[in-house]
């Protein structure tokens, strides 16, 4: 199973502001869903001269049930390595935060082989990815190669990083809300603002928090930055069940604020 522990707080750290036992994304989940969110990564293979180096391409990418799959001419080098020897790497990361290392990053290994000309998955999943390939596809040098994947290393940014078993990796499924969380971010920090400490006051431990921001929402719940004496803490709240668009994150969100008027009311 994936170790998530990295992710809670331990030590000295400050006691947490919210259940940690609180339905959250595996983190077989929080990689499978970066990867299905990004086009690009860079590829690593064993160069064949200077024999045995580790050799890095910049490469698009489409994803297979969970198996990466590239379109690759035969004068790339990084084939000539694969033809030498099939064993490789894929880094996938996020762009966006001011700290590059606060972005999430995923690095996928195992054998990477040419595809079968009959298997037509790859060939569907790649132009369904990057339909601008479709004028240079058959081409006769070039060909579809798949990364079978035996082992993921996942970094979600500080704090947050685990290696993840392949059987997990190949089960989870990439979060529905993935390209609506943006806009219920900003939708809620922008024109909803004073929900976020009525949530945070009455789903959590953060009682006397009076500011708070929407920093993340997935199938499973919301994630929270509230302002305390001892600087932002994280406060996550779960919804009753899973959702899987912003129409039932809206939903949610309004029974939840009824809901947390009447506790506070009381």
């Amino acid at each position: 199973m994936s170790n998530d522990a990295h992710a809670r707080p331990s030590g000295h750290a400050p006691e947490a502001l919210y259940d940690l036992t609180v339905p959250t994304p595996t983190h077989a989940e929080r990689a499978r869903t970066l990867v299905s969110r990004i086009k690009t990564g860079a590829l690593c293979t064993l160069a064949t001269e200077p024999e045995g180096y580790p050799y890095g391409s910049f490469v698009t990418v489409a994803f297979d049930e969970g198996n990466p799959v590239f379109l690759v001419s035969t004068m790339a080098e990084h084939t000539r390595n694969l033809q030498g020897d099939h064993r490789a790497s894929l880094l996938v990361a996020e762009t966006g935060s001011e700290d590059p290392l606060a972005n999430g990053r995923v690095t996928l290994l195992g054998p990477c082989v040419r595809v079968d000309g009959d298997d037509r998955s790859a060939r569907a999943t790649f132009l369904s990815t990057h339909p601008n390939a479709a004028y240079y596809v058959d081409f006769g040098d070039f060909a579809f190669w798949r990364l079978s994947v035996e082992s993921i290393r996942y970094i979600g940014g500080y704090g947050r990083m685990s290696w993840i078993e392949a059987t997990d990796w190949h089960a989870a499924e990439p979060d529905p809300l993935a390209d609506a969380a943006a806009g219920i971010i900003a939708h809620m920090n922008d024109d909803h603002a004073d929900a976020l400490p009525l949530y945070c006051r009455a789903f959590s431990r953060a009682t006397d928090v009076t500011e708070a921001s929407m920093t993340g929402v997935d199938r499973y719940g919301l994630e929270m930055s509230v302002v305390t004496a001892e600087g932002p803490r994280p406060v996550r709240v779960a919804f009753g069940e899973p959702v899987t668009t912003p129409e039932q994150v809206r939903t949610v969100l309004v029974a939840m604020l009824k809901t947390a008027r009447t506790r506070l009311s009381a």
